[in-house]
């Protein structure tokens, strides 16, 4: 067959060129292939050797041109029209949409086939500028480590010219080391491939790519918009069909950078993940869960991230601190350990950045990172306590089981019960240098970003909060509790610091208040408000009028205090920019088209 073909392929062939829009081929026709070298309009089109030998690079139905393949191999084409043919996408006939984001471009699917999700350019362009200043840190890491290493050898090993074999190998050994190679990427669950095929764009220094995917229509959907994109896309991001947790198992320690964002919970895959990502490596995972993390259902909580929610105001935050002890108890189990970057509610769901590291030392003190969180019933007050603790006398400062809870059987405040949370990450989930670096440089570079109002207004928050304090309390739910006015956030910011404490606001909720006070000096400042803005007579059974019968400790101070709340000049919260912008129905699933009058 391949002999009968070659005289007909080996002839030039001229059609009109095309007049204005192409007419869609038949249903059931597969895609016609045009020419990137087609003339302009009024010319002839030719097809000759050079178009054969782009119908080779093609990547899609490649089972119709194996046997044009075996003579396209020898075509005596010119070096600069194939590289011509290898940079332009195929134009594929009927025009289908596309969707635009960032410097990708991939074509939509209206049959749900692939998932996309419009609202999670939020997240990937968060994604994109977390890992540009990653590439630029390690960059940062790897060469004071390198210099480290070069000051425990002597001077005199260093000059050039002297003999190798008197230099020693340890020279060597370091030259061969100073040259990094750049981060390897994880796309564990890629779908249609946009994420992968952004970060091989957009950023810079950046190495393969791996879009990984175990459903055969998405990686068919993944290898066309990846050639759509052109060379670079192609050269770097390598769209591969297999189940992602036998694959992060089967390639331990790889690579630099591993991302997970899978519909639903992130929970089955973070043994495997923790496993996949190197030494001083990151990894980035989101949850959509969200009515499973924030205490909707708490026992599948349980069942998936082996914690107990509990339903406060703080709830996104205790979503994000489940996450990250679950992610650290699956680390330790390997003898590594994360270190939160950023850690980030936003929309519908939570993403959080953690860089891993092994030390079977550093791993014995993971209980001093979780605390169970007592909160009563009554009055919502919480405690936090440690799963372990330091023994003041035994020098090797090794972590020991805590003793009882500190908490009383009745809260002290309302008398209330105690409902008990947790374990939950009671370390900071934020790295405020890389919040603030990441932050100067999405500002240097905001055009980047279709998402930069977003991902800005984030950033400064998280950059804002203290690292010392987990979850937070509710200004209106405190004044909900006592039936009593509002105190302005200025004047409550003030008397918490003229009491001597910290505080500041979270970009989980904006009327947060996060503050290393405890839940007794908090109520103490409410009871002196109310004694300036008395309330109305309430049953004394109340949660309310029980803590108000109580005399302050503290006498509150409401005067402007220095390094107080400032008048901000961005706006940290922002509204959806279009109508239903949220999650999306699952691939697969037919979508569900309302009525105009309904929507």
């Amino acid at each position: 067959q391949t002999q009968q073909a070659l005289p007909l392929l080996s002839k030039k062939y001229t059609f009109p060129a095309p007049q204005g829009r192409r007419p869609p081929p038949p249903a059931r026709s597969p895609p016609r292939l045009l020419p990137p070298h087609a003339a302009s309009s009024g010319d002839s089109m030719t097809i000759a050797c050079g178009f054969s030998r782009f119908l080779s690079t093609t990547r899609v139905h490649s089972s119709t041109n194996r046997v044009l393949s075996l003579w396209f191999a020898s075509c005596p084409c010119s070096s600069a029209s194939a590289s011509a043919c290898a940079s332009e996408p195929p134009e594929i006939a009927g025009d289908p949409d596309t969707v635009r984001e960032g410097r990708a471009e991939i074509f939509a699917d209206k049959s749900n086939s692939v998932f996309f999700n419009k609202a999670q350019v939020n997240n990937r362009d968060l994604s994109i500028a977390v890992l540009r200043w990653f590439v630029l840190k390690r960059q940062e890491e790897h060469d004071a480590q390198l210099k480290g290493r070069r000051a425990d050898i002597p001077p005199e090993q260093h000059a050039d010219g002297l003999d190798p074999a008197t230099t020693g190998s340890e020279d060597t050994a370091l030259r061969k080391e100073s040259s990094l190679k750049a981060p390897k990427v994880l796309e564990a669950l890629a779908a249609s491939g946009l994420r992968a095929i952004r970060y091989a764009l957009e950023v810079d220094g950046i190495g393969e790519v791996i879009a990984l995917d175990n459903n055969e229509v998405a990686i068919e959907s993944c290898k066309r918009n990846i050639y759509h994109n052109g060379i670079l896309a192609s050269s770097k991001v390598v769209p591969h069909l297999a189940d992602a947790r036998i694959y992060m198992l089967t390639h331990p320690k790889e690579f630099d950078v591993v991302d997970l964002d899978p519909y639903g919970s992130p929970a089955a895959f973070l043994d495997s993940a923790v496993q996949c990502v190197a030494d001083g490596g990151i990894l980035m995972c989101s949850a959509t869960d969200m009515a499973v993390l924030a205490g909707g259902n708490a026992e599948v909580c349980f069942s998936k991230y082996g914690s107990y929610p509990v339903r406060g105001k703080y709830r996104h935050e205790m979503a994000l601190r489940i996450l990250l002890a679950c992610m650290e108890s699956h680390a330790i189990r390997h003898k590594r350990y994360i270190v939160p970057v950023i850690s980030v509610h936003m929309d519908f769901y939570i993403r959080v950045f953690v860089r891993i590291f092994t030390s079977a030392s550093t791993v014995k003190s993971s209980p001093l990172k979780f605390s169970h969180v007592y909160q009563c019933v009554g009055c919502n007050s919480f405690h936090l306590q440690n799963v372990g603790r330091i023994n003041s006398k035994d020098k090797r400062n090794i972590p020991l089981p805590n003793f009882c809870p500190t908490v009383p059987q009745e809260c002290s405040e309302c008398g209330g019960k105690f409902v008990m949370g947790g374990p939950i990450w009671s370390d900071p989930i934020h790295d405020r240098d890389w919040a603030t670096s990441i932050l100067s440089n999405i500002r240097a570079t905001s055009g980047l970003y279709e998402a930069y109002a977003k991902i800005s207004a984030i950033l400064t928050s998280v950059s804002e909060e203290l690292p010392n304090a987990p979850l937070f309390v509710s200004l209106h739910s405190i004044c909900a509790t006592l039936k009593c006015t509002n105190p302005t956030m200025v004047m409550f910011h003030s008397a918490i610091r003229n009491a001597g404490y910290q505080i500041s606001g979270s970009h989980a909720d904006p009327l947060a208040l996060k503050t290393d006070a405890p839940m007794s000096v908090i109520w103490d400042i409410m009871r002196c408000w109310v004694k300036l803005h008395p309330v109305k007579s309430q049953p004394e059974n109340l949660p309310g009028s029980r803590i108000l019968s109580q005399e302050p400790q503290l006498q509150a101070s409401f005067s402007q205090a220095t390094g107080g709340l400032v008048a901000r000049k961005s706006p940290r919260f922002l509204p959806n920019p279009e109508k239903h912008w949220g999650p999306k129905m699952k691939a697969g699933r037919p979508l569900k088209i309302l009525p105009i009058d309904k929507l």
